[in-house]
């Protein structure tokens, strides 16, 4: 049976269900029916989540039957402050009681007025002292859309440089730059990463030769790859697997572009607004992108996408990109207000130091369940990637594994040898030479063979989604292979509620583990 009690700091009691439990648990059922009786097929997050949410606040959601939930899906991130929060209600109210105009195109109102000045308040200050933003149709997608359009218009060039792996979005244009695309004009390049290293050595070896793969894609006359208009990348692969890219990595992609004339576009749709422990993802690495894509909880849990950019870029004629539904005051009140209270009460560091907490913790996990074949993250942003039992062969050379005896670093990565500084020079990588750092922190140790990790197992994964449901924890699954559970709680997520998360999905698993014969590590 589902976990019935609010978390602490979450208190529902004057919602409490008044029907009798057989009422309640039918007209729970009957919506379900209908649901899968008139909606599409398409449908995703209902097949897996068979709930009838019918109130929430902060991160508890009750169902149709009276269950409650400790809900980690955030909406896909959308929900930085949890659901229904106060000042996000507030600020939609005051709309809706001014009697505004709900619905204005991409007229001027004191309501954008308001959200540009907050957005333009948090952006990293190399770009926001030479900005310009484009309100898009209201999804990512379409923000990703006008990005490839903007960057294409303003070099006179056609292709688009992404990363296996990489989600965009779902309309045409955005399913060319993700990881399951086909028949397109985006090449693709390798995304660095430990636990699955596509070159077999991982760490800042692995992320060295995913750079270098890049540099001779793009100065190989004879790669098939013509210089292209833009490079999309997001510093964190959500879908993908939850996979944040090194910041020395990021630096690199920066520094090749830049030099390059190639316009780099940061995917911020789901890391931004202080879910990886920085305002904005791409402030870990310290770069400027020429271009950032941003929806989800820019908007305050209403549709809103937008576009920010370079003004030297902004070379639209009237029209280039619109839509109707680009000017959604409710949207744009409400992300102000989230915005602005994730900026004033320190969210962005609250989400960095719980999310390290978490992390720890879910690594301990992973040492007392072979089943967890790696934990990853960045801030409120964690990944459990599921795999199946057997023997793994011997450590890599040279560089720890993803249980490391070095821990993770600041991406939440493994530990192992660090990236050199991109400025000392990388010589000699498949070779033989030591390489030290700036900081003289020792040598860079050259890599050996890594052993290759287990098979991914998504009926794994499914079977724990679904014992963290029957636990009253609603989680989301993603990944190559949707072998990952996801964790995206809100920005306000408690002590005592993250406990609680990590609780009820340790229990989740060790059921798991114990259904299938598979116990400890």
């Amino acid at each position: 049976m589902a976990v019935t009690e609010t978390a602490p700091g979450e208190a529902m009691a004057e919602h409490t269900a008044v029907e009798e439990p057989s009422a309640t648990r039918s007209a729970h059922e009957g919506i379900l029916r209908r649901q899968s009786a008139r909606e599409s097929a398409a449908r995703t997050y209902a097949r897996a989540l068979p709930i009838v949410p019918v109130r929430a606040r902060g991160l508890t959601i009750e169902g149709a039957d009276g269950r409650r939930y400790l809900d980690c899906l955030s909406g896909a991130g959308t929900l930085a402050l949890g659901h229904n929060h106060p000042v996000v209600l507030e600020a939609i109210r005051k709309v809706l009681d001014s009697g505004a105009p709900l619905h204005v195109l991409d007229l001027a109102t004191p309501v954008k007025d308001a959200f540009i000045t907050e957005l333009f308040r948090t952006l990293p200050p190399g770009l926001a002292d030479h900005a310009r933003v484009q309100f898009c149709g209201p999804a990512g997608t379409d923000a990703v859309e006008a990005a490839f359009k903007l960057v294409r218009a303003a070099t006179g060039r056609n292709g688009m440089l992404a990363f296996a792996g990489a989600y965009h979005g779902t309309t045409s244009g955005a399913l060319e730059a993700s990881g399951d695309a086909f028949n397109v004009r985006v090449a693709r390049l390798p995304y660095p990463q430990d636990y699955r290293c596509p070159f077999g050595v991982g760490g800042p070896h692995g992320a060295e030769l995913a750079a270098r793969w890049t540099e001779s894609v793009l100065d190989d006359p004879k790669s098939g790859v013509p210089l292209p208009a833009g490079m999309i990348l997001e510093p964190v692969q959500g879908e993908g697997g939850v996979l944040p890219a090194p910041d020395a990595w990021m630096r690199r992609m920066r520094r090749i572009t830049a030099d390059r004339s190639i316009p780099l576009i940061a995917d911020e749709v789901q890391t931004g607004v202080g879910r990886t422990g920085a305002f904005w993802a791409v402030e870990h690495s310290g770069i400027i992108p020429d271009v950032m894509v941003l929806s989800k909880a820019i908007g305050g849990s209403l549709p809103l996408a937008v576009v920010v950019y370079r003004e030297d870029l902004d070379v639209w004629e009237p029209g280039a990109h619109a839509g109707t539904f680009r000017g959604n005051q409710l949207a744009m009140a409400a992300g102000t207000a989230t915005m602005a209270y994730v900026r004033e009460n320190g969210l962005t560091e609250r989400a960095a130091t719980l999310g390290a907490r978490m992390l720890e913790q879910l690594r301990g996990l992973s040492r007392e369940f072979s089943v967890i074949g790696d934990v990853r993250g960045r801030g409120l942003m964690i990944g459990v990637e599921m795999v199946e039992e057997g023997e793994v062969g011997g450590e890599r050379s040279g560089v720890a594994g993803p249980r490391g005896a070095n821990g993770p670093d600041e991406t939440g990565r493994s530990g192992g040898p660090r990236w050199p500084d991109e400025d000392c020079g990388v010589a000699g990588l498949l070779g033989s030479v030591g390489m030290s750092g700036a900081d003289d922190a020792g040598p860079v140790v050259m890599p050996g063979s890594m052993a290759s990790p287990r098979p991914a197992s998504p009926e794994l994964a499914v079977a724990v989604q679904r014992e963290c449901l029957q636990r009253g924890l609603i989680v989301e699954l993603g990944g190559r292979h949707a072998s990952v559970v996801r964790l995206l709680p809100p920005l306000t997520i408690t002590d005592e509620q993250a406990t609680a998360v990590v609780d009820r999905l340790a229990d989740a698993v060790a059921a798991v583990a114990r259904g299938h014969g598979r116990g400890a590590g």
